[in-house]
């Protein structure tokens, strides 16, 4: 997501225009399209989600290739139908999704072990992210793209470090057998799904209770630093504001779904 979301400060490429096309979206209009990331995103979380199940589940190989396919076409298409982006621009982020899948792929176990190995990788985590937000590429204008990475950035090096604290301070049992293991899906029950349900109610309430607490409270120290007027929705767009209370309000959810939520499912007996 970084680097389509640089891609399109860099390059410039501006968003169909209107008309032909009729945009459906208003707000990201100020962004650039060149690439999409939606379609980067989709093809991303579909793709490297059936490469890394289909080694440890048992399911028809082809069942899992249509939904990868089905799954980002349907979010590339919708690119196309809500008029954001043109083909060009869908394809060149399906292009560089593949790209980075492939040189990527290899290093996919040694990553996942990354993440209990030593004591400072907390601190790689944390400042690599937030450099890399706040020397975001200076547009031309204001447009939501520096927040929209930097919210996306902070989320992922949240949930790293959750992953991180979890292993680090064993929060979580290691599996007993060794990897790979080929399991079978289990099916889909009404337990199950009145389960997953209270699980997931019980998790978005905690991570909107984190997340309104701390934007709430790192607004109010990035304004009292600066000496800026508490309501003025003009400073939350300044770098020096903008990067770190975006930062640390959404790692601070990355880390609370990752370790506080199971933490809580535990408490109430929801696992």
């Amino acid at each position: 997501m970084y680097i389509g979301q640089v891609a399109k400060d860099i390059l410039k490429w501006p968003r169909p225009s209107s008309p032909p096309v009729v945009r459906l979206e208003k707000k990201i209009i100020a962004e650039y399209g060149m690439p999409s990331t939606h379609a980067m995103a989709a093809t991303a979380i579909s793709f490297t989600l059936f490469i890394s199940t289909m080694d440890r589940y048992q399911y028809p190989f082809i069942l899992g290739l249509t939904m990868a396919v089905a799954f980002s076409t349907l979010v590339c298409l919708s690119r196309l139908y809500t008029g954001m982006h043109t083909v060009l621009d869908v394809l060149g982020g399906v292009l560089i999704t593949a790209i980075l899948i492939a040189l990527t792929y290899p290093a996919w176990t040694l990553i996942d072990c990354l993440d209990s190995a030593s004591p400072l990788f907390p601190v790689c985590v944390i400042v690599v992210p937030f450099l890399l937000c706040y020397n975001y590429p200076v547009s031309d204008y204001y447009s939501p793209t520096r927040a929209d990475t930097t919210t996306i950035v902070a989320a992922g090096a949240g949930v790293t470090l959750g992953f991180w604290i979890n292993h680090f301070f064993q929060l979580v049992s290691k599996p007993t057998p060794s990897l790979p293991v080929i399991q079978s899906i289990p099916p889909l029950t009404t337990d199950m799904l009145v389960l997953g349900l209270a699980k997931f109610m019980v998790g978005i309430m905690l991570i909107l209770l984190v997340r309104q607490l701390v934007q709430k409270l790192s607004l109010q120290v990035l304004f009292s630093w600066f000496k800026v007027v508490t309501r003025n929705k003009e400073a939350r767009r300044r770098l020096e504001i903008e990067v770190p209370y975006k930062f640390v309000t959404y790692t601070s959810v990355g880390i609370c779904a990752t370790t506080f939520v199971p933490m809580l499912h535990r408490f109430l007996g929801l696992l």
